[in-house]
């Protein structure tokens, strides 16, 4: 979702082993390598408060990744900066998409936006002036990008205390595409943080919009981007599975294909096919076999009707080309809110045949579309912005 390619290392999260730690203060990169040699009595005191919670999983303390649709307590986003890389020449008008989407969220549930500091909070205020900021709170995490879906915060729930967690996964931009990504990389333990809440580090590298569950115990994903070299070369996909079904609470972990063209995430699941219910699956098919993307999506396809679920087809939009650049342009990228479905649009004759299937699928909710024919040039839309925080009671 960014502009050039070349690799960089990541720095290393603490801690060193997978499972939950405790939220660190916020500190810098190179504070926590500097306190790394005295952690291990601060770890050891915080830890006598979670006992049950050291050296076990996620699942084996009952915790899950919900589904989209069930409450949120919030929607977190990440502001984008002027200087970052993900719209080059276009970020002003890219504004209206980023005003609409928090315009349509806070009739629905409380807003977070993670700024860099005063100055990126007073940009993003008058991007968002006349909104009632009653629900809009904005926190000082920094992030270099604002695909919050990907670095940002995955929430679990359980029924006992604690009753909500973080997994925080290691996160390199997409097989290491686009540097720098350091602030990117923590912002999860920074949320945990603010939130007093206790995190898990798989070890594992994984963005958010590479997993779909549906609260039941299925976790859909893809190979071309799990199983990519560029992500975890160490793990195998028996090893992948074992990771998701640990740190997402799912038991069935159901594999796609390959992504579509000009995808630069080597094909999230997020563009392709999405839960609407626990057994109902909407997934994206090209009519045209002549496109690129008509044999993925059709083996796609081919694998979800193996799974029995119900199946909705979603049209494609138009091939999009900008400055010789294929857009990933997809109706899947929509975002479940409390009260409202956000779908994006492309000023396309399928915008609103998706939005009359969307509208059977989520009958009690209102089904909004939402121009993103300028967003979509960061290669990404509203799901790929937003990170749902769940409810908990």
């Amino acid at each position: 979702m960014k502009r050039f390619h070349f690799a960089k290392s990541v720095a290393g999260k603490l801690p060193a082993t997978a499972g939950w730690q405790p939220a660190l203060p916020e500190t810098t990169k190179r504070e926590f390598e500097v306190r790394r040699s005295t952690l291990s009595v601060e770890r050891w005191a915080l830890n006598v408060c979670f006992m049950n919670f050291a050296n076990k999983t996620p699942a084996e303390l009952g915790f899950r990744m919900p589904a989209e649709w069930e409450p949120h307590a919030a929607t977190w986003l990440s502001w984008p900066r002027r200087e970052g890389i993900s719209f080059p020449g276009s970020f002003d008008r890219i504004l209206p998409a980023l005003r609409a989407l928090v315009g349509a969220l806070i009739e629905s549930e409380r807003v977070c936006i993670n700024v860099c500091n005063g100055a990126h909070e007073a940009e993003a205020r008058e991007v968002l002036g006349g909104l009632s900021m009653e629900r809009i709170t904005f926190y000082r995490i920094p992030s270099n990008e604002p695909w919050c879906r990907d670095h940002g915060p995955i929430f679990l729930t359980r029924d006992n205390d604690p009753k909500l967690a973080i997994v925080d996964w290691d996160y390199n931009a997409w097989g290491n595409k686009y540097p720098p990504f350091d602030l990117d990389e923590v912002v999860p333990t920074r949320v945990a943080e603010i939130l007093n809440l206790p995190v898990f580090y798989p070890r594992m590298v994984l963005e958010g919009g590479s997993i779909e569950v549906n609260g039941s115990g299925a976790c859909l994903t893809t190979e071309g981007c799990l199983l990519n070299k560029n992500r975890n070369p160490h793990l195998s996909r028996r090893e992948i599975e074992r990771r998701l079904r640990d740190f997402l609470g799912v038991r069935d972990v159901l594999w796609l294909g390959r992504g579509t063209e000009g995808d630069d995430t080597d094909g999230h699941i997020d563009n392709l096919a999405r839960f609407v219910s626990e057994t109902k699956v909407l997934t994206v098919v090209e009519e045209d076999s002549s496109s690129v993307n008509y044999q993925p999506l059709q083996e796609n396809l081919g694998r979800l009707r193996e799974m029995k679920f119900d199946i909705v087809k979603l049209p494609t939009p138009r091939r999009m080309v900008r400055e010789d650049l294929v857009l990933p342009a997809s109706y899947a990228n929509f975002y479940i809110a409390n009260r409202v479905v956000l779908v994006p649009t492309y000023a396309d004759k399928n915008d609103e045949i998706t939005l009359s299937i969307l509208r059977e699928c989520f009958a009690t909710r209102r089904v909004l579309g939402v121009d993103c024919h300028e967003l979509i040039w960061g290669l990404g839309t509203l799901h790929c912005l937003t990170q749902q925080q769940p409810a908990v009671l």
